[in-house]
């Protein structure tokens, strides 16, 4: 009795160390990079065109390549978001003649998904489509409407948000991968562009209340990849 539960014992040990091992002997590739590109703001104020790239994107990413369809990934993204009533194509925006401008800090943390296996220790795969999603965490100036234009408060304001990308990555040399991605924003304010404010000097609204501010980015990410190449482990 005390011999066969030893035995049980010793192989529920074994099984815990071979998924122990297996999850290390996975792909373990890990990728730095430098993004840049441009964005635009979708809300009450300024174009209403979805993708219209004008203002610069810097920032970084980091990934964390668990398997050949799937990666974990980081980033921090600065940029600025503007609107111009003028460069509308609604009459009534045009003589609005609202116009907003904001930096934006935007972190965001989830995963990336390969439509394609992209094992990067396989120089034979050169691309992939892929998307991304996860959280965002967003940072913005204040905008407050006085005399019948918004102004900038420069007080801090931030929201949270959900990253949906598409993009296509290749193989560039080597270690270096290249990837364009186009990815919409949607936060969960509606006051970016300074509607829909409500705190407690000011209450007022000028735009469509139901619909919560969005924003574009339209970039290109430089990463270099470094880790261990994958390997199998097998336990008798």
């Amino acid at each position: 009795m005390f011999k066969s539960k030893f035995l049980t014992k010793n192989k529920r040990y074994t099984l815990i160390i071979f998924v122990f091992f297996t999850q290390i002997c996975l792909s373990q590739i890990y990728e730095v990079g430098i993004s840049y590109g441009k964005s635009n703001f979708i809300g009450d104020v300024g174009n209403t065109s979805f993708i219209n790239p004008k203002d610069d994107i810097f920032g970084g990413v980091l990934k964390w390549n668990r398997s050949p369809r799937h990666a974990y990934r980081i980033s921090f993204l600065r940029s600025k978001l503007s609107g111009f009533d003028i460069h509308s194509k609604d009459p009534r925006r045009i003589e609005r003649g609202f116009s907003f401008e904001t930096p934006i800090n935007e972190f965001s943390i989830g995963m990336e998904f390969n439509f394609f296996d992209y094992d990067l220790h396989d120089y034979n795969i050169l691309f992939t489509p892929y998307i991304f999603s996860g959280l965002m965490y967003t940072k913005f100036d204040e905008q407050i409407l006085q005399n019948g234009n918004l102004i900038n408060t420069n007080s801090s304001k931030s929201t949270f948000g959900i990253p949906m990308i598409i993009g296509l990555k290749h193989r560039f040399y080597d270690n270096i991968i290249l990837s364009i991605e186009i990815g919409a924003r949607y936060t969960f304010t509606d006051k970016i562009d300074g509607n829909n404010l409500n705190n407690e000097n000011l209450s007022y609204n000028f735009g469509n209340i139901n619909n919560n501010d969005w924003y574009m980015f339209s970039n290109f990410n430089i990463t270099y990849t470094f880790g261990k190449k994958p390997c199998y482990c097998n336990i008798d």
